[in-house]
């Protein structure tokens, strides 16, 4: 691993670096729907972006596991521990809770991209069909008996639940 250029870093630059490169990976997404969307239309975006996240979280998934030492089959103790890893995780607030031994709450609190969106008077970015794809694969990758459901999410009415969007996932 090319580590050279950061073991000189201080432990705050190292984790003003993961900010900065979750906020840029972030962009990147962003920028690539904006392209796909200018070339295919929305419905051809919606379905391209779909695909890459039904691709790109296990992958994400697999990685985070790796680096932690996160057993396959884990159940809903080592989807928490990987849920906190995730990019996401660095650049949107967010809350873990356990229900109980049989569920778990995920709740985005706040979202870059639907801040954004706002900022600019645009519409709420309708990611509930993408969101489903990539938590259930997410979550499938941590654990094959995990079931995904979402709670909440655009294009949902946003209720009076402090956030954005709230996914459950159950045993």
């Amino acid at each position: 691993m090319a580590t050279e250029p950061l073991s000189d870093l201080s432990r705050q630059e190292l984790l003003k670096l993961v900010i900065l490169h979750a906020r840029s990976w972030l962009a990147h997404d962003g920028c690539w729907f904006l392209a796909a969307e200018e070339k295919y239309g929305l419905d051809a975006a919606m379905a391209l972006d779909t695909r890459s996240w039904e691709l790109f979280s296990p992958a994400e998934a697999r990685r985070i596991m790796k680096a932690f030492g996160i057993g396959r089959g884990g159940g809903l103790d080592a989807l928490e521990q990987a849920l906190r890893y995730r990019l996401y995780a660095v650049v949107n607030p967010q809350t873990i809770k356990r229900c109980d031994e049989n569920a778990l709450i995920l709740k985005m609190i706040e979202c870059r991209v639907q801040t954004a969106r706002r900022r600019k008077g645009l519409p709420d970015f309708p990611c509930k069909v993408v969101g489903i794809v990539e938590y259930a694969k997410f979550a499938e990758t941590i654990d094959p008996g995990i079931k995904t459901r979402c709670l909440q999410c655009p294009p949902d009415p946003i209720h009076d639940t402090g956030c954005i969007c709230a996914w459950e996932f159950t045993t």
